[in-house]
């Protein structure tokens, strides 16, 4: 069976205030053509299908094309919930929808109900797993405490439950969207585990032959059977390197995995500049940028006169503009981005309590509230999400 593996979509995200909506519809496009000019027999898109849980009118027009376009050729598709998502209105109708071969998997009590496929070698069945977090699920899967690690845990348990009353044979496929340990990520995505340890192992997939995540936004192969698909396009600088792809996915008739990636369209290059105003200005390595959208980092000892004004006569796509001081010409100290720049909410506020109270560590029970705070404040967040 030949699988498409999709994920962090995204749609309604901007770049840095630059639309892209244009982008995203054409990646959409490219989907529908690569489903049909691949003979894709199901697509499978693991999370983040929105950016926020209240999406504005031209995402969700964005997405209801695509699952007009995707029922239309006939191909079965699996939908699951990220963390972006607000499940309950994602999950809108599922149960019509699901009769044109749509099947919209947010909700938690479903992990081991799959969407049931077949091709000639028997039937493959596909377990959507939607985001799970812990605070909101722990109870249903008769958990008292655990982060993310126990509550995947947990519906993982279920699934190779089901499976293993399921005729031999039966090939198993599961869509989840987690952190799972080994995966690398960017600047673009949003914690998922905010005040709690984030990574899952990778042992928890253990009994299936596919697990189509989503979450990080680079394409990843944490195992033959375990991959990101990252999403179609760069959300952040951080992501100046990543090609950005959908993995075309074989499943043999014996559940062993053979995958390619498929390329998605790039609206326009990213280009991370870094050096002093008048270097950049002259440097003619650069010129191949001058159409790219670019981040630059001004080394300049002292801020110059209308930066940006001139950075953008060369670079008009000129987004975002970072100061880094040679400390050689003035000693200043790194600039506050710079210094939180790669860590978490908890961890920055953890340094805020040492820099108040120099030489003294946060001891147990004042980390203790510091996690229970940021649990409590995304917690409440999700619940105000899911409010009709």
């Amino acid at each position: 069976m030949r699988l498409l593996h999709t994920s962090d979509w995204h749609l309604g995200r901007s770049f840095h205030r630059e639309s892209l909506h244009d982008a995203q519809r054409a990646f959409l496009d490219h989907l529908v053509d690569v489903v049909r000019k691949e003979r894709v027999q199901a697509v499978l898109v693991a999370g983040d299908v929105y950016d926020r849980a209240l999406p504005g009118l031209e995402a969700v027009a964005l997405f209801d094309q695509a699952l007009h376009r995707l029922a239309g050729l006939g191909v079965p598709t699996v939908f699951i919930s990220g963390n972006h998502d607000s499940a309950r209105r994602l999950g809108v109708g599922a149960g019509l929808i699901d009769r044109a071969g749509i099947h919209l998997r947010t909700d938690p009590a479903g992990c081991a109900t799959p969407v049931l496929l077949a091709d000639e070698h028997g039937p493959v069945a596909v377990y959507g797993l939607p985001y799970l977090e812990p605070a909101l699920v722990r109870e249903s899967f008769g958990l008292e405490r655990g982060g993310h690690a126990a509550v995947l845990g947990a519906a993982m348990e279920q699934v190779r439950a089901d499976l293993a009353a399921r005729p031999a044979g039966t090939r198993a496929v599961v869509l989840a969207h987690a952190f799972v340990t080994g995966g690398a990520p960017s600047d673009s995505e949003r914690d998922i585990a905010v005040g709690g340890v984030a990574n899952v192992p990778l042992t928890v997939f253990d009994g299936v032959h596919y697990a189509a995540l989503g979450h990080l936004h680079g394409s990843q192969t944490l195992a033959p059977h375990v991959r990101y698909s990252g999403s179609p396009l760069a959300y952040s600088f951080s992501e100046v390197d990543h090609r950005k792809s959908m993995w075309l996915v074989d499943l043999a008739s014996d559940g062993s995995v053979t995958a390619e990636r498929a390329y998605t369209p790039v609206p326009r290059e990213l280009a991370c500049l870094r050096g002093r105003l008048e270097d950049l200005l002259a440097d003619p390595r650069h010129a191949r940028h001058e159409q790219s959208w670019v981040q630059v980092t001004l080394t300049d000892p002292g801020r110059p006169a209308e930066p940006m004004e001139r950075l953008r006569r060369r670079f008009p796509h000129t987004l975002q503009l970072l100061f880094d001081p040679d400390e050689s010409g003035t000693g200043t100290a790194r600039s506050y981005a710079s210094r939180v720049r790669g860590r978490t909410d908890l961890e920055i506020a953890e340094g805020f309590v040492r820099h108040v109270r120099p030489g003294t560590e946060p001891d147990d029970t004042e980390l203790r509230w510091l996690r229970e705070g940021f649990e409590s404040t995304r917690e409440s967040a999700d619940r105000r999400a899911d409010q009709p």
